[in-house]
C-alpha cells in the first residue's frame, strides 16, 4: 500500500489537492517552483522510510470558543493528501449516510436538511457534543480502528508518523479525564489529533463510526444526523431519548470520550441550534452572533480595501461566499441590510459575480 501513496500519479494529485486555492502562499509556490524536485523527494522518503514531518504552526482561533489549530508544514499537508486519497475508499464503504463531515458530497447545508427534515417528523430531539473532542482521541484506540481494515505495515508506519508529529503541539489542550478501570499505561498513553490536519478530519469520522453504527443499529434511533462531534437524536417521546442518551454515555466512554453536561431531550419546535443556523420545522434562521461576526468582518475588510490592502475582488468574493453559505437559512432581510450600504464598485462586481456562477 506505501508503493500506491508514493507512486507518482498519486502524488501529484495530492498535491494539486494541498494546493487548491492557496497557490498564492509562499511556502506552496516555493514548493511548485521546483515541484518535480520536491515530489521526487517525498516519493524516495516515503519508499525508503526515511520521511519525516516537519514542525507545525499552531494559532487560535475563537468562533466561538477558544480552539487551538496546528497546521502541517505544505509538504507534509501533500502526504496526508496522498494517504487519504489511497486509504479513504476503503473506510467511506462502512461510514453511514447520517455522518455528513469531511466527506464528498455530503457538508454541511445536507446535513442542515436532514436536520430539518426529522425536526418536522419527530416532536423531540437530543443534542450531544463532545468534551475536548479533538484532544481526546486516544492513538492506541484509534491505531486500532485503522488496523482492522488496513492490514499492512508500511501504511500504518506512515500513520504512527503522522498521529506522533502532532502529540508536542496538544500537551496543553487536554485536561485530564479519568475512567472506570483507568491505570497508569491507559492515562499516559499518546492522544489528541490537531485540527487543521486533512487526516484529522477523515480519522474523526473513523474514531466515530463505532458511535454512528451503536445509534442505528442498536438502539435504532430513527432520525440521526452527526457532523463531526455534535450529534442530534430524534424520537416521537423524550422516553426514548434519555434512554439513548444513557446508552451513549456509556459508549463514549469506550472510546475515552465525554460529553458535554446538560444534554437533555426538548421540543424541536423550541428550535435546534446547529452548524450556525437555528432550525424550526419549517424556518431556518441565522445564529445572532453569526450575523453580528459577519458585519464586523465586513466592516473590517471594507477599511483594508479603502486602505488599499484588498481588492475589489477580494471582497467581493468573500461576500459572495458568506451569502452562498447564509442563503440556505430564510436571510433575505439580513443580507439586504448588512449589504445595502455597500460601495458602488463592490456591488457591481458582486452582481457581475453572482451572474458569472448562474
Amino acid at each position: 500500500m506505501l508503493n500506491r501513496i508514493a507512486e507518482w500519479g498519486n502524488l501529484f494529485l495530492a498535491y494539486n489537492k494541498a494546493s487548491k486555492g492557496k497557490r498564492g502562499r509562499p511556502d506552496v509556490a516555493a514548493f511548485e517552483h521546483r515541484l518535480e524536485d520536491h515530489l521526487w523527494g517525498l516519493r524516495k522518503a516515503l519508499l525508503d522510510r526515511t520521511y519525516q514531518p516537519g514542525d507545525y504552526q499552531s494559532f487560535y482561533i475563537h468562533d466561538p470558543k477558544r480552539r487551538l489549530i496546528s497546521a502541517a508544514p505544505f509538504r507534509d499537508r501533500v502526504i496526508h493528501h496522498a494517504l487519504c486519497n489511497i486509504i479513504e475508499p476503503i473506510f467511506e464503504r462502512s461510514f453511514l449516510p447520517d455522518s455528513f463531515a469531511n466527506r464528498i458530497g455530503f457538508g454541511t447545508h445536507r446535513a442542515l436538511a436532514a436536520a430539518q427534515a426529522y425536526a418536522r417528523r419527530y416532536r423531540f430531539v437530543l443534542q450531544m457534543d463532545l468534551r475536548q473532542f479533538f484532544p481526546s482521541i486516544d492513538h492506541a484506540l484509534l491505531r486500532s480502528l485503522l488496523a482492522k481494515k488496513l492490514n499492512d505495515e508500511s501504511v500504518l508506519w506512515l500513520i504512527d508518523l503522522i498521529l506522533a508529529s502532532g502529540e508536542s503541539v496538544l500537551l496543553d489542550e487536554y485536561k485530564m479525564v479519568y475512567f472506570l478501570g483507568d491505570d497508569l499505561f491507559s492515562v499516559l498513553r499518546p492522544r489528541g489529533l490537531p485540527i487543521g490536519n486533512l487526516t484529522s478530519q477523515f480519522w474523526a469520522n473513523v474514531y466515530l463510526n463505532p458511535i454512528d453504527h451503536y445509534i442505528k443499529r442498536e438502539l435504532r434511533c430513527p432520525g440521526y444526523v452527526r457532523y463531526v462531534d455534535d450529534l442530534l437524536l430524534f424520537a416521537k417521546d423524550k422516553a426514548s431519548l434519555w434512554e439513548w442518551r444513557t446508552g451513549l454515555i456509556e459508549r463514549f466512554a469506550k472510546l475515552r470520550l465525554t460529553a458535554h453536561d446538560g444534554a437533555h431531550p426538548r421540543p424541536v419546535i423550541e428550535g435546534i441550534p446547529y452548524l450556525g443556523f437555528l432550525l424550526y420545522p419549517n424556518y431556518r434562521g441565522l445564529k445572532s452572533r453569526k450575523g453580528v461576526y459577519y458585519r464586523r468582518r465586513l466592516k473590517s475588510m471594507l477599511g483594508d480595501w479603502e486602505a488599499q490592502r484588498l481588492s475589489s475582488e477580494d471582497v467581493a468574493a468573500s461576500i459572495n461566499g458568506w451569502v452562498n453559505h447564509v442563503r440556505y437559512g430564510n436571510t433575505v432581510g439580513l443580507q439586504s441590510a448588512l449589504l445595502q450600504d455597500l460601495p458602488i464598485e463592490i456591488r457591481s462586481l458582486l452582481y457581475s459575480q453572482h451572474h458569472q456562477n448562474q
